[in-house]
């Protein structure tokens, strides 16, 4: 699947400047100024409470009849993080309450969450290393994973059967059920077939479903679909899966649904708020006994010898006062896995990035989070003048063109290498520090 869309980059319109981002796009608000936040809305109940997640029966023992050539298809695929993940899913447990005060802090216009003293939100290169994805780099644009056509499912499933009540049972509407297909690769193991492609394509839909693309009822869209199978291909998916989480992250935030990867966000908020390597304790974090960074800790210099920052926040009211009281010391901004590591930025003012995915263009505003890209808080940037998120309809001449721009402004990204420490300006730090004042509510802890 090649693409090259440099030679449309003289078709883009060029950013006619603030004002249009003004008229086309709302002033930022305060959380408690949006329509629906959550952030005002303390009791109502967006997710579930203290238990676990979506549990599927179905999904280990499947895992564990998986043939060695399929696993090796799939460490190939650079999905070893997310086989591990899928493996252990069944012994996570979610903290709600954290979860749910971190997405009463989520700003859906800027896509970052606003604390006191700084912005932060999940950096693609994060959620890239973190899940163990294939990272982009600048030039390869063509593998980045997205469809501007109509997608049928049946094409897709035709890898594993052809069979039409199989594929009937698979496919309801626009979403593909995970039961019937994990009962198809189990009945295939268990008959000792050799059709090991097919069987992995068939788990990679069935573990990727469970942890970067959670939708609802066991089920996951033609387009979370598309994506995943553009994986043996040797697409980049990071995009796509970040584009997912943020998209669904604004939902909850909203006072909707939440199904994006609460795995990634977790991962996430253990190593930047509640967990801090440290190499000479003896005894294991208890805390972190039921934790992603359990199973996936080491890749990013994190051992269950950890000191948990967090052991005493307990409740929801608990979280929302640390999480609002939160301050830079308290907030590890670059972590150890990021160091050294190149990140991709808008290039200037008006060359926004957008993550592209098959159901949304959401917009990516990492130069808004300076410390966590690095580098010294400067003047708040301004918004885009693309919306937050924008709803793809695919096969139309519009969205291909939409699609073409968010290509080529990827194709010019600056690009920014984390150091450790970073020198700042306190006459710049009280004017970032002001603007977010506007951005957040003071004094609300409770």
């Amino acid at each position: 699947m090649q693409r090259n869309y440099s030679v449309f980059a003289e078709d883009i319109p060029a950013y006619s400047g603030p004002k249009a981002a003004r008229e086309t796009h709302a002033d930022l608000k305060q959380l408690s100024a949006i329509p629906g936040h959550i952030y005002t809305r303390p009791e109502l109940q967006i997710l579930p409470g203290q238990r676990r997640f979506s549990k599927m029966p179905w999904l280990v023992p499947m895992l564990e009849l998986l043939p060695p050539a399929s696993i090796n298809h799939l460490k190939e695929w650079e999905l070893s993080t997310i086989l591990v993940l899928a493996k252990k899913y069944n012994k996570l447990v979610h903290v709600w309450e954290s979860v749910i005060a971190m997405v009463e802090l989520w700003h859906p216009q800027t896509n970052s969450f606003i604390f006191p003293e700084f912005e932060a939100t999940i950096l693609l290169e994060e959620l890239e290393i973190m899940l163990g994805l294939p990272r982009y780099q600048r030039g390869e644009e063509s593998a980045l994973s997205y469809t501007v056509e109509q997608i049928n499912s049946w094409s897709i499933l035709a890898y594993i059967t052809t069979k039409k009540n199989d594929l009937y049972s698979m496919t309801s509407g626009m979403h593909v059920h995970l039961l019937p297909i994990a009962q198809w690769i189990t009945s295939q193991c268990m008959r000792k077939t050799t059709n090991y492609t097919a069987i992995v394509k068939a788990a990679a839909i069935c573990i990727c479903s469970v942890i970067i693309f959670p939708e609802a009822d066991g089920a996951i869209s033609f387009g979370n679909l598309s994506i995943i199978d553009s994986i043996s291909e040797g697409m980049k998916i990071g995009q796509a899966v970040l584009g997912f989480l943020y998209a669904d992250l604004t939902s909850a935030a909203l006072g909707g649904p939440f199904y994006g990867s609460v795995v990634a966000l977790e991962l996430w908020m253990g190593m930047h708020i509640q967990f801090r390597a440290v190499e000479d304790l003896t005894k294991e974090c208890k805390t972190m006994l039921n934790h992603p960074l359990t199973y996936v800790g080491g890749r990013l210099h994190m051992s269950p010898r950890a000191w948990c920052k967090t052991a005493q926040v307990k409740g929801i009211h608990a979280w929302r006062q640390y999480l609002r009281s939160l301050t830079v010391v308290d907030f590890d901004m670059r972590p150890r896995f990021m160091h050294g590591r190149t990140i991709h930025l808008p290039q200037r003012t008006g060359l926004a990035l957008r993550l592209l995915g098959n159901g949304a263009l959401v917009s990516y505003n990492p130069d808004r989070c300076h410390l966590q890209c690095g580098a010294a808080r400067t003047v708040v940037p301004l918004l885009s003048h693309f919306p937050p998120i924008q709803e793809r309809k695919r096969g139309d001449t519009q969205d291909e063109s939409d699609m073409r721009s968010a290509v080529v402004h990827w194709e010019g990204c600056a690009t920014s290498a984390i150091q450790a420490e970073v020198d700042e300006d306190d006459e710049a730090i009280a004017e970032y520090i002001e603007a977010l004042k506007k951005l957040q509510p003071g004094g609300g802890n409770n």
